[in-house]
């Protein structure tokens, strides 16, 4: 493994590479620095061992990491590129149980708390969403976060095919009852869908989870949700949870469980745009599927998508840096 040091900021390959030659890393940045030397990891979950349908989001970190190359390094509207507000590299796929959830959700948890104990902010490509659990077990263990959460679904349910409790339906009930997610500051955008039961959001509400179906956000607009998103949060430690099914399926097809009066992506990337300033302690895009893509707009998207958050992560740790006067 290669080791920085503390001044050395990581950049993607010059732009004299073609794209498409090299080993395929995130953003087409360095693989293999060491934790420690980094401020921001960003990590492969290759792993549907919770998916209840279509199974196919184990191939995400891959095709999520090819179609990375298209990303450029300055961001379009700020005119700043991440990689000189934080240290970023590429940390390769976490090495994950494909025929055992349990012991799956053990490595993840492991890994992430390693990056918590190095004080590393995770951007991860998943891998279905039940990889978020174990990321909010290792970033919660001492306080529970807050979460923006842009999703379909709530992801609230109880159990499965006969009790089974871990499933990708099921990742916030757990991480709520085990508290490591704080309900009261979690809020969920773009929740639409038919649903089991009339009472599929009961339990969600009732423990504080602030939803906001995606008719509402078409009414009144990304500013004002991500207003009141802002206000539930507040300036405590945050996560931001990106469900690529969010997404209309004309921008998304690939994707386990589509469901059609989706977001639109202007207005995803409105919504991730107006994070900046939060307290953001990690993020992650999830349920990318490649076997049900066409021609690689899905895995394209949830790349550009990454970029985005990766552009709110290192604003988050470079204003956290300056307002301590810390260094790394």
């Amino acid at each position: 493994m290669n080791t920085l040091t503390s001044t050395d900021y990581p950049q993607p390959q010059s732009g004299d590479i073609p794209r498409y030659s090299g080993l395929p890393t995130f953003f087409r940045l360095p693989f293999g620095a060491q934790i420690a030397s980094l401020d921001i990891g960003v990590v492969g979950v290759p792993w549907d061992g919770g998916t209840t349908n279509r199974a196919g989001t184990r191939h995400g970190p891959r095709e999520l990491r090819n179609a990375s190359s298209l990303v450029r390094r300055v961001h379009p509207v700020t005119y700043q590129s991440p990689y000189s507000l934080a240290r970023v590299g590429d940390l390769g796929d976490v090495q994950v149980n494909p025929v055992d959830v349990q012991d799956s959700l053990a490595r993840i948890e492991n890994y992430y708390r390693t990056l918590y104990q190095q004080q590393v902010m995770p951007l991860t490509a998943g891998g279905d969403h039940l990889t978020t659990l174990p990321i909010l077990r290792a970033l919660g263990r001492e306080q529970p976060v807050g979460m923006i959460h842009f999703d379909a679904h709530s992801d609230t349910n109880d159990t499965y095919f006969g009790g089974e409790r871990f499933t990708h339906g099921t990742p916030f009930r757990r991480a709520v009852e085990e508290g490591v997610l704080d309900p009261k500051r979690t809020v969920q955008i773009g929740i639409r869908g038919a649903l089991f039961s009339e009472h599929d959001h009961d339990w969600a509400r009732a423990n504080g989870i602030t939803i906001i179906p995606m008719e509402q956000v078409a009414q009144e607009g990304m500013q004002t949700v991500m207003e009141r998103a802002r206000a539930i949060v507040g300036m405590e430690p945050t996560y931001i949870s990106f469900d690529i099914d969010v997404l209309d399926p004309v921008y998304a097809p690939g994707t386990g469980t589509p469901e059609i009066g989706g977001m639109t992506t202007l207005q995803a990337q409105q919504g991730v745009r107006l994070l900046q300033g939060l307290n953001l302690v990690g993020a992650d895009v999830v349920e990318v599927a490649p076997p049900f893509d066409q021609g690689n707009l899905t895995s394209m998207t949830g790349a550009t998508m990454m970029f985005e958050l990766l552009c709110q992560l290192a604003d988050a740790h470079h204003r956290r840096m300056t307002s301590t006067g810390a260094m790394r």
